[in-house]
């Protein structure tokens, strides 16, 4: 089952409307999560809303915005307020412009989403605007509102669908001036630029994420995984830095190093795969059931606590 969609409206091509609903197309959620406990009583900590001066809670419907005009003065601005200021883009993304996907600097993206038809009408008119994009090479640029705030979104064609990735506004980036400007100007010499590029060409590759494996995520579950079955936690030795000083030498040494295949040094690791899921991964404990049977039949038990 899909997700919910986090938003819902229509999409705009001059007088070609359809209507649509955007998805997103990353997740999180399989990531482990921590959560506070009180050391003392292995309970959550809780958070609540108080008043910063009196320190009573303050219920949610007493809970007003206010923007800080100087230090402790608030203007106030309430739900009603915003609403009248609210855009058209708020139901409708409205391409307003076609550009090459060069133009648009990786620095202005931020988070990707599906785009689909919402209901059974409006197919045709969207799979216009799809292959009209797709056909011209191009990025469909436009507007759409997500939680109270306008967004630029960029429209690419991906399989039957959309893809639109959000951008930010100039005034979210940036100038790399103040970063780079005392960076050295240092001569990089042919041999040296020669070695280097040995390098790259030795780890040439194509990108495939299957390949990458997030170390930290795993080294999380078995952390997990141990503590769950009462195991000991001994700290892995962290290997030593090298010792290279000359960068001409450094460079000679990578070149050799390389030149040895990868699985020749040791076996290779079988990666895990990301669609098994946090749940299952977590299951790998001798005695332990299956995750999706565990969790269909976990009886209600207090959590009990275990010192590491």
């Amino acid at each position: 089952m899909a997700p919910r969609a986090n938003w819902k409206g229509f999409l705009r091509l001059s007088l070609v409307t359809c209507p649509v609903a955007l998805y997103p197309a990353t997740s999180e959620s399989e990531k482990i999560s921590f959560n506070q406990l009180n050391r003392a009583t292995g309970h959550r900590i809780k958070y609540l809303k108080v008043d910063a001066d009196t320190g009573d809670e303050v219920p949610n419907e007493d809970i007003v915005k206010g923007y800080e005009l100087d230090k402790g003065q608030y203007i106030e601005v309430s739900k009603e307020e915003l609403e009248e200021i609210a855009l058209e883009s708020t139901r409708t993304i409205e391409i307003d412009e076609f550009v090459d996907k060069s133009d648009i600097d990786p620095r202005y993206l931020i988070r990707p989403y599906y785009i689909r038809p919402d209901g059974k009408v409006g197919h045709d008119a969207f799979a216009v605007i799809r292959e009209t994009i797709r056909e011209m090479d191009k990025v469909a640029i436009g507007r759409v509102v997500l939680t109270n705030r306008e967004h630029i979104i960029a429209l690419e064609p991906m399989d039957k669908g959309l893809v639109g990735t959000l951008l930010r506004y100039p005034y979210e980036v940036r100038s790399e001036q103040e970063y780079f400007d005392e960076i050295q100007d240092v001569k990089v010499t042919k041999d040296m630029l020669d070695l280097a590029k040995h390098i790259v060409n030795q780890k040439a590759g194509r990108f495939d994420p299957e390949k990458f494996e997030d170390h930290y995520e795993s080294a999380l579950i078995d952390l997990i995984n141990q503590k769950r079955a009462g195991k000991p936690i001994t700290p892995k030795s962290k290997p030593a830095a090298g010792n290279v000083v000359d960068l001409m030498e450094a460079l000679r040494r990578s070149v050799g190093k390389e030149a040895v295949p990868a699985n020749a040094a040791k076996p290779a690791k079988k990666p895990k795969k990301a669609s098994a899921g946090q749940k299952e991964m977590l299951m790998p404990i001798a005695g332990k059931k299956p995750a999706k049977e565990a969790a269909a039949k976990k009886p209600a038990v207090r959590p009990q606590r275990k010192s590491a």
